[in-house]
């Protein structure tokens, strides 16, 4: 008996059960922890309808499509976790889905105004264009006074004329616009020449940050209003998450009973692998930043039964190795062997479906495809190496272990 391997598998045994227990906190802390959708966190569901141009002219698909983006970069300046930004051309719409959102009507105002910037000397008249300026952030004051500011940044071109404001202004306020509604209205202090100006006395720097976020956006280049606004409760998402993790660890239950009961110890190999397959598949989620919903744990789910399936193929061969007189040893590397094409060609196919889910779906079925790909991966990996070298273990620990324990009984 090799005292070393069984040394081997006590350590391996205590990591993971070890790396599960750390795991289980930072995984789901509701702030740090994997982020949950809409359909399981709670939001808003917002569809913004496109209103006909003044001049009689169609709305064309490069301007809806414009209008996405911009939206699209308004929702993640305001720091929503993986929002759903769709299009309806037919309809001349776009489809929003903003998860844990506690205040909707402010992100309301954010995503549909129109956004046209100007700058307006005091009577009024628009003396710079919004397109000259190239980047606004928000930002703490360096003298306290100052409370939290918004840094603007203006082009080559936009420098020039804001330095010839700026000159000729002095002591005066010049108007900051989106469309007709005054945004702010600083004063000028002193020449700027450098391009690089800032308005202060913002009282906290989420204000700050929503007026940078409408100032650098850009222009919706159609109007949008509100055609939907529905509210999502957690509560609901919350209880499906419930059900779905209960039907899980039912699932997980037979599973574990039945690899150990027709498997015997490769079964036990088997159920300790897919913890480590649980475990690597969480992690990547939370490193990665995926969104977790109801079909991406539909999708989660199917690969843990698909990487039970790489499991069953390869002690099905190794059963036959050594039924023809293999011993252990001799018959899990064949096994591990004749398994290896079958199980790549069988789980490729699917990867490569699930990726094409991912590119051409949307919404939710990205959810799942995704899912069920990271999956794929892990249990690949889990299944080659990790089985494979806890098995070694194994049979390396005595050379008259008897088959039974594999579940092969051979003919006397």
């Amino acid at each position: 008996m090799r005292r070393g391997n069984i040394i081997k598998l006590v350590a391996l045994v205590l990591f993971v059960a070890v790396a599960v227990a750390l795991s289980i906190k930072p995984l789901v802390d509701p702030a740090k922890g994997i982020p949950l959708g809409l359909d399981l966190r709670g939001g808003v569901h917002l569809v913004l309808q496109a209103e006909p141009n003044k001049n009689g002219a169609l709305i064309t698909s490069d301007e809806m499509d414009k209008a996405k983006a911009i939206i699209a970069k308004r929702v993640n300046d305001l720091g929503v976790s993986e929002p759903i930004v769709q299009v309806d051309y037919d309809k001349k719409r776009v489809v929003v889905d903003l998860a844990g959102i506690t205040d909707p009507d402010k992100a309301v105002d954010i995503l549909k105004t129109t956004a046209k910037l100007t700058f307006r000397d005091p009577k009024g008249n628009i003396v710079l264009q919004g397109d000259e300026l190239t980047d606004a952030r928000a930002g703490q004051g360096q003298d306290p006074n100052q409370g939290f500011i918004v840094n603007l940044t203006f082009s080559s071109d936009g420098t020039k004329k804001f330095t010839d404001l700026t000159t000729k202004y002095i002591g005066q306020q010049i108007g900051i616009y989106l469309d007709d509604k005054l945004l702010k209205n600083p004063e000028v202090r002193m020449p700027i020449t450098n391009g690089q100006a800032y308005i202060d006395h913002y009282a906290t720097l989420e204000a700050a940050a929503n007026d940078a976020v409408l100032m650098r956006s850009g222009s919706l280049p159609v109007s949008m209003s509100i055609a939907e606004k529905r509210q999502v409760g957690a509560s609901l998402g919350i209880d499906f998450l419930h059900k779905s993790i209960k039907a899980g660890i039912y699932g997980l239950i037979f599973i574990f009973l039945f690899m150990l009961v027709f498997y015997r110890l490769p079964g036990v190999v088997a159920d300790f692998s897919l913890i480590v397959y649980g475990l690597i598949v969480l992690w990547i989620f939370w490193m990665f930043r995926v969104v977790l919903t109801l079909p991406g744990i539909a999708g989660f789910i199917l690969s843990i039964g698909m990487a039970v399936d790489f499991n069953i193929i390869i002690y099905e061969r190794v059963k036959e190795e050594v039924l023809a007189g293999k011993s252990l040893r001799a018959g899990i590397e064949s096994g591990f062997s004749r398994a290896f094409i079958t199980v790549i060609d069988a789980h490729v196919t699917t990867f490569i479906a699930a990726m094409t889910l991912y590119y051409f779906g949307t919404g939710s079925i990205k959810g799942f495809a995704l899912t069920l790909g990271v999956g794929i991966i892990a249990s690949l990996f889990t299944a080659i190496t990790f089985t494979r070298f806890v098995l070694r273990l194994i049979v390396g620990i005595s050379p008259k272990l008897e088959t039974t324990w594999f579940g092969v009984r051979r003919a006397i």
